[in-house]
């Protein structure tokens, strides 16, 4: 009797320590399956290395990654070429910095389309919690925040190869933490050719720096006056001026007409100068003409 009670005892312990053994395999499996989704060490946020780090992606292409719309259609980045392109990170659970960075990227906005047109560039706003951020989420985060998606702002989500790809490319810094993740306050603009141009950092900025990085990349060109084109958007570069009383930018018409003004006394100094080389050469000419035609043969 004490002989099977102590058989009993001794299944009932190998039963007990294989579920046990058996459970940590499978804790283990989903630790592995559910990786730490993060590019940088967990902790206190290293804010002089992250902006080094980002910092250091200025003049970096950025790769064609691929992310799905908030209708789940896939969009990849290079569907934005041609254009600039302001590129957002923000995960959808978040409560306080994202946004806020939304917020004040769609109160900056609508100033940069008033001063640069409807559809001189482009915004994406990408969730890179890939557990949790999909079409479904990024939609709600949109509608919940009051911003309206259209072809100009698109709402994304990606898989961890494109979110992780992306950030790096970036230079943007996260990792994941006991209030959701820990992240760089950063907002990029890359240039029609998809290259890093500028970082904006912190969750509320000044108009000025959204919209003068774009204004350079929309109004600049690389040969000033290869066409009539070319010269009114110089024109328009210098010219279109921020007004912080009305927080809006404005054309500066008497800018404008200084430098018709301007561009015209140097026209006219140019035209004065080469008049009299012009006539100083052909006096010189009938001088030395005259003088030839009194010169007499000597006897």
């Amino acid at each position: 009797m004490i002989e099977t009670n102590m058989t009993l005892l001794r299944r009932v312990c190998t039963m007990f320590a294989t579920t046990l053994m058996m459970a940590g395999v499978a804790a283990s499996f989903e630790a592995h399956a559910q990786p730490t989704l993060s590019n940088a060490e967990p902790g206190a946020l290293d804010e002089k290395k992250a902006l080094a780090i980002s910092q250091a992606a200025i003049g970096r292409e950025v790769g064609d990654y691929s992310f799905r719309d908030t209708a789940g259609h896939r969009v990849k980045l290079s569907d934005f070429r041609g254009k600039p392109l302001v590129i957002s990170l923000i995960y959808s659970s978040c409560a306080d910095v994202c946004p806020v960075i939304t917020s004040t990227l769609e109160s900056v906005d609508e100033t940069a389309r008033d001063a640069l047109g409807d559809d001189s560039y482009n915004i994406v706003t990408i969730g890179f919690d890939i557990a949790e951020d999909n079409p479904v989420r990024m939609k709600s985060f949109a509608a919940k925040y009051g911003v309206p998606i259209s072809d100009h702002w698109r709402f994304l989500s990606g898989d961890l190869m494109s979110v992780t790809g992306l950030s790096e490319d970036l230079g943007f810094q996260f990792f994941e933490s006991p209030k959701g993740f820990d992240h760089l306050t950063q907002t990029t603009i890359l240039d029609k050719n998809g290259v890093v141009y500028r970082q904006i950092y912190g969750e509320s900025f000044e108009t000025p720096h959204f919209v003068e990085p774009l204004k350079n990349l929309t109004f600049g060109t690389e040969t000033p006056f290869a066409s009539l084109g070319d010269l009114v958007n110089k024109v328009r570069l210098f010219c279109t001026i921020y007004d912080p009383v009305a927080d809006q930018y404005r054309f500066e018409y008497a800018i404008f007409f200084r430098l018709i003004v301007g561009g015209t006394i140097i026209l006219s100094m140019i035209a004065f100068l080469l008049n009299w080389v012009w006539q100083d050469r052909k006096r010189k000419r009938r001088l030395l003409t005259h003088g030839r035609a009194n010169i007499r043969p000597s006897l």
